[in-house]
């Protein structure tokens, strides 16, 4: 006979199982949802207009939930992650995300590679607006790309940007959405552990000079060595394209120009690179708190 604590026990197992475990198996790529996963991953007017995005991992997934969004979906292919093991993972985070089992022939459609742990997210977006924007300390170390159009590179600054625990990423007249799934693969899911917001350049200076923060842009004209400036104070660091530098909007508005001096016989570094040095002195300058 089972005593009351087995019942307990029981019924706390049935509760798991019923919130997590699949409501649902999809084995054929014409499935409707399916489709719109595909839409999604592919179009960012899409994206924009669902309000929805798509990502691929375990970890990705995690950050994803651990930084407070919404997700309507996760898919999982159990070749690859079992049913108990994605129910243990899912099980750490609040969600009320619907669990579906897919095929072989359906994740091989969607994953982008097949070392994606099994796993595909379908995410609610949030808002980035620039007026948005508000910070917890007085001096606010920020990041600023202008116009970055290469998705690996802005992965990269976001990646940087996580590593140094900065107050937010700007992204200045944005040739892409965030939620690109470029975007999120190359930031390993920091797209999600940063502040991100975006907005047009006149604006954002206009916000950079009514909160009081210096703007040091990386340049190569009337420059100072990055290591004799004092970021101590609110900052921003402004990043342009490798191609074409910054624009004479942010030039003119600098408060300092600053330059990583080259040593060899190029003039210039990737973007994410010299981003992520001007930073981490910028980092260094503060103690790194």
């Amino acid at each position: 006979m089972l005593c009351r604590k087995d019942l307990r026990l029981i019924t706390i197992k049935f509760y798991f199982y019923s919130k997590f475990y699949p409501v649902k198996e999809i084995s054929s790529v014409q499935n409707p949802l399916i489709k719109q996963i595909l839409q999604l991953k592919d179009k960012s007017r899409e994206r924009k207009k669902q309000k929805l995005f798509v990502v691929e991992g375990l970890r990705e997934i995690s950050l994803a939930l651990k930084g407070g969004y919404d997700f309507e979906y996760i898919l999982f292919y159990e070749g690859i992650l079992s049913p108990d093991n994605i129910n243990s993972f899912l099980s750490e985070f609040s969600t009320e995300a619907k669990l579906i089992s897919i095929s072989k022939e359906v994740y091989q459609k969607l994953a982008y590679r097949e070392t994606t742990e099994g796993v595909i997210g379908l995410g609610r977006s949030k808002e980035h607006q620039l007026d948005s924007l508000n910070f917890k300390k007085d001096n606010p170390l920020i990041l600023i790309a202008e116009a970055p159009e290469k998705p690996g590179n802005i992965g990269a600054l976001l990646r940087t940007a996580d590593a140094a625990n900065l107050d937010a990423v700007i992204i200045a007249n944005p040739k892409t959405d965030i939620y690109n799934p470029n975007i999120i693969r190359s930031s390993v899911g920091c797209v999600f552990t940063n502040k991100v917001v975006s907005g047009s350049t006149p604006d954002i200076i206009e916000f950079l000079k009514n909160n009081k923060i210096q703007i040091y842009c990386a340049a190569l004209s009337a420059s100072k060595n990055y290591h004799q400036v004092d970021f101590r104070g609110p900052s921003a660091i402004v990043v342009g394209t490798e191609a074409t530098g910054l624009g004479e909007e942010w030039l003119s508005s600098s408060s300092q120009n600053i330059i990583i001096p080259m040593q060899g016989e190029i003039d210039s570094m990737n973007v994410s690179v010299s981003a992520a040095i001007l930073i981490f002195e910028a980092k260094r300058q503060r103690n790194f708190s």
